[in-house]
């Protein structure tokens, strides 16, 4: 038998008028999902043990299977296996820690959970024995991440294939067989034209399960992870920054001794200075303040710029404070009116330290200035209404904590 089990006699064993006519019955009534449907090519294999996917978009599928579940099932089926490519269940299983990975069936049962609470809400037949979280006490709609821990030992459900919880499956294909297959970059177009399409179909007819809807907003609207990008943002500008190399004679060359009198400079790099300019203006409220400064200065004291080389200026229509700090409690915030940061990046430049970053904290309503300063501004902008900075400002858009308790 060669690999996959996709003999001659596996082929002709297979329904594929029956398997064929349930994938247009799935398209047809889904349409959001019918470039995804169509582009699953079909493996007949006699080692699946009902249907099943790889990461290159090959459906294997058990003849004995299709020729055991009606067409409406059938259809559920379709669906069921393209939403694990959909959704990236191999690539996010990937990502999970390696003695999660090797229970690959705690995996795939999470998976289907995740998948099969928004198809049954969505009127979808699925075979007997199907998984969901109801089965087993769980929430629904939430992601396999979080069902997999909460799942009793020891659970197992028909193997969905290496495109669902990534490990290699007995009946896969090798990536570079004839049939065809997608590749990463397709899948992720193909991804986002589905998402397109849910949004048309949503705004036409209106009626989308919830765990679709949060799929394709994520996929048409990812969300960052403000902290990491707000990290990453003044990481980098201290980089930047220290990577201005100067000489100082404080501490004079190695090859100093050798020119016999004369001193010679050696070089430095400079750990940077940060101003952080905090919006105090009525519009900024106390949650989003403590938010935000303790991710600045959390990053700057794991870069190694704190204590003096660290100033913070209080700022609404003017400065109201300015203070050197080695910890958030020792800042003094004051101000409640109108909104200029403009002043409060005037004035961390005109110091008598000029700053090489300016961290802003703003809700982002505020005129700034009409040029770039001599310096990396850094805006971090406080709630999801918060309007764009100019382009030379880095903005890293933070959500709104909501009210503190």
């Amino acid at each position: 038998m060669s690999r996959a089990g996709t003999t001659g006699d596996a082929r002709s064993a297979l329904d594929m008028t029956k398997l064929l006519a349930a994938r247009y019955r799935a398209a047809g009534d889904r349409p959001y999902l019918a470039a995804a449907l169509y582009t699953l090519t079909v493996v007949p294999s006699t080692e699946v043990p009902t249907m099943g996917v790889d990461r290159h978009w090959r459906c294997y599928v058990s003849p004995a299977f299709v020729e055991a579940t009606p067409v409406p099932e059938l259809a559920g089926v379709w669906v069921h296996e393209a939403a694990h490519l959909l959704r990236d269940h191999h690539g996010r299983a990937d990502r999970l820690p390696a003695a999660v990975q090797r229970d690959w069936h705690r995996v795939n049962v999470a998976q289907d959970c995740e998948i099969n609470d928004d198809l049954l809400a969505d009127g979808l037949r699925l075979p007997e024995g199907r998984m969901e979280p109801r089965r087993f006490g769980l929430p629904e709609g939430r992601l396999f991440e979080e069902y997999v821990d909460l799942l009793p030992p020891q659970v197992r459900t028909p193997d969905c294939g290496s495109g669902a919880h990534g490990r290699p499956a007995p009946w896969d294909l090798p990536g570079s067989a004839g049939t065809a297959r997608i590749g990463e970059v397709e899948a992720q177009a193909l991804r986002r034209q589905t998402a397109e399409a849910m949004r048309a179909h949503q705004r036409s007819r209106g009626s989308l399960p919830g765990g679709w809807q949060r799929w394709a907003q994520e996929i048409l609207e990812p969300t960052v992870d403000w902290r990491q990008a707000l990290s990453g943002a003044v990481r980098e500008a201290a980089a930047w920054a220290a990577g201005a190399v100067d000489y100082t004679y404080r501490r004079p060359s190695r090859r100093t001794p050798a020119m016999r009198g004369v001193v010679l400079p050696s070089l430095r790099r400079p750990l940077p200075r940060v101003a952080v300019v905090i919006d105090t203006s009525g519009s900024m409220g106390d949650g989003e303040l403590a938010a935000a400064l303790a991710e600045v200065t959390g990053v700057l004291r794991e870069v190694g710029v704190r204590g003096n080389r660290v100033t913070v200026l209080a700022c609404d229509a003017d400065v109201q404070a300015v203070s050197r700090v080695t910890a958030t409690e020792q800042i003094t915030l004051g101000g409640g009116g109108g909104t200029d940061m403009r002043v409060g990046i005037e004035a961390a430049l005109a110091g008598p330290d000029r700053p090489n970053i300016v961290v802003v904290l703003t809700d982002g309503i505020t005129p700034w200035p009409d040029e770039n300063p001599p310096c990396r501004v850094i805006a971090a902008l406080i709630g999801s209404a918060a309007p764009q900075p100019p382009g030379w400002v880095e903005a890293v858009r933070i959500p709104d904590p909501g009210p503190t308790q």
